[in-house]
């Protein structure tokens, strides 16, 4: 004796799998981003692909601003905008998973003109998520009955879990750029290596780079565990244009190999714990985002460079001690994270910084739209931290 089983009956049981899958899919996603204190490593994953390839028409249109502020606007939208579309995408997603399984059921529901399809079952789902209570529709049978439970506690779950997860994503955020803007002072807008020596050196203030070393390896080990915990946190930018998570990140590990390379009387223990960390961070990021080691091209630090570099530093009064040893060295450092930045750099749309500062260079804090100059001649005549000691030096 066979078993045949309806069309009809294979069908509905189909869509219900699918529905089923769905959810388990979102729910799955949803708990690995969101709930799960550690990174998921698994390739196919629904927020992987929605970045993935929201990030790629993003960047893509981002392209096509020749302006450079207004681009850096265009970017600096994404982050934000990006995590509010993926809760709304889970929650569609949820909504759909159980009309399917309401379809897949009998639609075992009571409409006020008794005409029931899928759309019907998609409103009366999305009703039940949102627990919004019309009273149009109300469930027959103990399957509806149990799925519209299911449902709206899962909606009520889910508000919950989203009103939790915004304060720590900024949170998060805060902390990182709180830190970030304090290097404006110390190494310049966008901040470089030479510059961050430099006025350390000028002001005879070269042991203090070891607290500095000190303040950024936390940073750098809060920076490992928020964005490997929080991936959206990477498309978050900074307040200003000329700085970002990255480029600073990059300046400290240049700075802390140029340390441990040639320069005396800073103690090379926390420089070297310092460079360790936040290369273990520039690694695990490239990493999680797929992003292969690249080579810089043009090269950040040429030969010619170098020797400016060594120039600048003793001109400045740092007490460099320089050799064919020291340079080799610092080529070593080089090869450990330059490659790692460099990916990121063009995962993100970022600039890396340079080694060198500007000659016009001028700090953020220095700048305003009322008296950019002004601020700059004050800098000069109080000895605050900025562009203007370098005549003291030259």
């Amino acid at each position: 004796m066979s078993l045949a089983f309806p069309p009809e009956a294979a069908l509905r049981a189909v869509i219900g799998l699918l529905g089923l899958v769905l959810l388990l899919l979102v729910l799955v996603d949803a708990f690995e981003a969101i709930v799960l204190p550690r990174r998921a490593t698994r390739r196919w994953r629904l927020s992987r692909l929605f970045y993935t390839t929201s990030w790629r028409l993003w960047s893509a249109a981002a392209a096509r601003i020749r302006n450079s502020k207004r681009r850096e606007g265009f970017l600096s939208v994404f982050g934000p905008l990006s995590l509010l579309l993926l809760l709304g995408a889970w929650a569609a997603g949820l909504i759909a998973g159980f009309a399917l399984l309401v379809w897949a059921s009998g639609s075992a529901i009571t409409s006020p003109d008794g005409a029931l399809d899928l759309v019907s079952d998609i409103y009366y789902s999305g009703v039940t998520f949102f627990t919004l209570g019309y009273g149009d529709f109300t469930p027959r049978g103990g399957i509806a009955r149990s799925l519209a439970v299911l449902e709206a506690g899962m909606g009520f779950a889910f508000l919950a879990v989203v009103i939790g997860y915004l304060p720590v994503i900024y949170s998060a955020f805060s902390r990182r750029e709180a830190v970030i803007t304090m290097l404006d002072t110390r190494a310049g807008s966008p901040p470089s290596a030479v510059e961050l020596i430099r006025r350390h050196a000028h002001k005879n203030a070269l042991p203090a780079l070891d607290g500095f070393f000190a303040d950024w390896e936390r940073w750098a080990a809060d920076l490992l565990e928020s964005h490997l915990s929080y991936p959206v946190l990477s498309y978050y930018r900074s307040q200003h244009d000329n700085q970002s998570w990255l480029g600073s990140i990059t300046a400290v590990l240049d700075a802390s190999a140029l340390v441990l390379a040639g320069i005396v009387d800073v103690p090379n223990w926390q420089a070297s714990h310092t460079f360790a960390l936040a290369r273990h961070a520039a690694v695990d990021l490239a990493q999680i985002f797929r992003a292969s080691p690249v080579v810089s091209v043009p090269p950040r630090l040429t030969p010619d460079g170098l020797t400016r570099l060594r120039e600048m530093l003793s001109a400045s009064g740092a007490p460099v001690r320089w050799s064919d040893d020291s340079a080799a060295r610092l080529r070593k450092l080089r090869d450990l994270y330059e490659p790692y930045v460099a990916a990121l750099a063009q995962r993100f749309l970022f600039s890396l910084p340079s080694w060198f500062p500007s000659e016009r260079q001028v700090s953020n804090w220095q700048t305003s739209a009322w008296g950019r100059a002004s601020a700059a001649a004050a800098a000069a005549a109080s000895g605050l931290p900025g562009e203007a000691w370098r005549d003291d030096v030259h």
